[in-house]
């Protein structure tokens, strides 16, 4: 079994250089992610040699439209979808609000919406809104013990009326992986269109959208070791009945069409980088020549193992603490390292702050995900401890931080 080169991981990425991080450990992954030198690099040459009007005919325009196709396609292929599926906006949430605008200029007043109280506010409130224009919203609650949505729920909430299900791929707040590819099949059979989150889950390998089946599937770029850029895959059939968001005269232009602002070149060529350290990162590991879905697949397999190692450790410790309790479920089946504690004898404010004394750099409060506190019953108020991690992470910062939380709980 070919086992993760965390040295040669970290080699990818400059903040591990970086004087002023020396000694920290980082585990607010889920907020944001260090950025990997391809994207740096890439983002650099196209402000230092590219950065005019891309695709005019003189040589820098051309090489910076180049930069920017470069970057749809090899994201595309990593997905496994079609360059002409991807859409790259200035968030995940700016691209979730263009999107519900979008969808409400095809239904009728009565026309239903089911969303979860899993989802992060971005997949969750634009959906919402619309009811205060006649759109009737379903909720999908989840186990006010455990956090997990039960697909069998689906059951009673979808109807003939339904035309979207909204839901996470992972909860940024409990780390549950959920059953996608069961749950769109379930929405398929009643002609329900699926908006997938995937925001906390693409950053532990890319997702392959294409077997999924989702016929849209949103993730965020500075997550996963790119630049601040929103990512959303939207199936063909589908973007051929949206309306235009963008301006008039760009309807035609796929790349437009849900764009009502221009597009960030510079940050849209930049993400191609993201693709170049997956190759990276697989040549250095694998000999085998595949295509990049198939690439994809062996990175997040060699990802996913290294972070469940991790986790184990962590979880194992933290389970033996009666002075904290975890939110969600405590074993490392269908979770990412994604794991928020709530202290029973401490305030959240004073862990953080000996945790951060111990240049440790976690997570504090609701990370937008109100509601799913709301449904298991933990005030939003103070909120969680988040500690969350990637593949670049090491078990001598796993260790560095349980050191942490011994001090920081006593």
């Amino acid at each position: 079994m070919t086992q993760l080169d965390s040295k040669f991981i970290r080699s990818q990425f400059p903040a591990f250089e970086e004087p002023s991080l020396n000694g920290w450990g980082f585990f607010e992954n889920a907020g944001g992610s260090y950025t990997c030198r391809q994207v740096i690099s890439c983002l650099k040459n196209f402000y230092t040699k590219t950065k005019v009007q891309p695709y005019y005919n003189y040589p820098a325009s051309q090489k910076a439209g180049a930069a920017m196709d470069e970057s749809y396609s090899r994201l595309a292929a990593y997905l496994n979808v079609s360059e002409d599926n991807v859409q790259f906006g200035p968030s995940t949430t700016q691209n979730l609000y263009v999107l519900a605008q979008a969808f409400r200029e095809l239904w009728n007043q009565g026309d239903e919406i089911v969303v979860s109280n899993q989802d992060h506010e971005a997949n969750a409130g634009f959906w919402r809104r619309l009811e205060k224009t006649g759109i009737v919203i379903k909720e999908w609650r989840v186990d006010p013990r455990t956090g997990i949505l039960n697909p069998d729920d689906l059951d009673a909430l979808l109807s003939s009326n339904t035309r979207l299900l909204a839901f996470p791929h992972c909860s940024n707040i409990i780390g549950h992986v959920n059953p996608v590819a069961d749950i769109v099949s379930k929405a398929k059979n009643a002609d329900i269109c699926t908006v997938v989150d995937g925001v906390a889950y693409a950053p532990h390998g890319l997702p392959d959208i294409g077997s999924l089946g989702v016929d849209i599937y949103l993730f965020s770029l500075y997550k996963t070791w790119g630049p601040h850029l929103g990512l959303m895959t939207i199936k063909k059939e589908i973007m051929a009945k949206l309306p235009n968001q963008g301006h008039f005269f760009n309807e035609d232009i796929i790349r437009k069409k849900m764009l009502p602002a221009g597009p960030d070149h510079a940050q849209i060529a930049a993400a191609s980088g993201v693709a170049q350290y997956l190759d990276t990162v697989y040549e250095h590991h694998f000999s085998k020549s595949v295509d990049p879905a198939q690439k994809g697949r062996h990175l997040k397999k060699l990802f996913q193992d290294h972070e469940t190692r991790l986790l184990a450790k962590l979880l194992e410790w933290l389970r033996q603490r009666d002075d904290i309790y975890i939110a969600g479920p405590d074993d490392i089946t269908r979770r990412v390292p994604t794991v928020s504690i709530v202290p029973k004898k401490k305030s959240v404010d004073e862990i953080f702050g000996i945790l951060t004394e111990k240049k440790l750099m976690v997570g504090q409060g609701h990370f937008y995900g109100v509601r799913p506190l709301m449904g298991m019953n933990i005030p939003i108020d103070t909120g969680v401890l988040r500690l969350s991690f990637l593949h670049y992470t090491t078990e001598d910062e796993i260790d560095q931080l349980i050191e942490g939380l011994c001090a920081a709980l006593g």
